[in-house]
């Protein structure tokens, strides 16, 4: 048996840079979870986030949606910060909604739903930080 090849990932600080619209799924109302101060960095940074949790309803005084296919527009990155076994259903959700990338936070890698994102043509990045990314990429502008 054959290990598949690896789903080919988009540039990460390409993608962030490229980004205007970011969609948090997994987001967190716990200040100390990773979900939630990525959500506010990234609030911050200035880009227009959505932040998507079926189990909350308000987190920084902003509507929190059930899934990305509730957002009032298409996003540019649907942001997951879920298990690796729970990927599948974001990125078909990803896929109905329009979205244009997939990004999976530090240490969840699913190649079967990097695979089928990718098949839909969205753009895939994996085992990354979209905090740490941004970061890089204004290092990188100060130079």
């Amino acid at each position: 048996m054959t290990t598949p090849a690896p789903t080919p990932q988009a540039d990460p600080i390409q993608t962030i840079a490229g980004a205007r619209t970011i969609a948090v799924v997994g987001v967190s109302s716990d200040p100390y979870r990773p979900s939630n101060d990525v959500a506010r960095y990234l609030i911050e940074a200035g880009y227009t986030v959505y932040l998507v949790n079926p189990t909350e309803t308000e987190i920084f005084g902003r509507p929190v949606y059930g899934s990305v296919r509730d957002l009032p527009e298409t996003v540019d990155i649907v942001d997951v910060f879920r298990r690796s076994a729970d990927v599948p259903p974001v990125v078909e959700d990803a896929i109905a909604a329009g979205a244009r990338c997939v990004w999976l936070q530090l240490d969840i890698v699913n190649e079967a739903a990097a695979s089928r994102a990718a098949g839909a043509g969205l753009s895939v990045v994996m085992d990354r930080c979209t905090k740490i990314e941004h970061l890089r990429w204004r290092a990188q502008q100060t130079r």
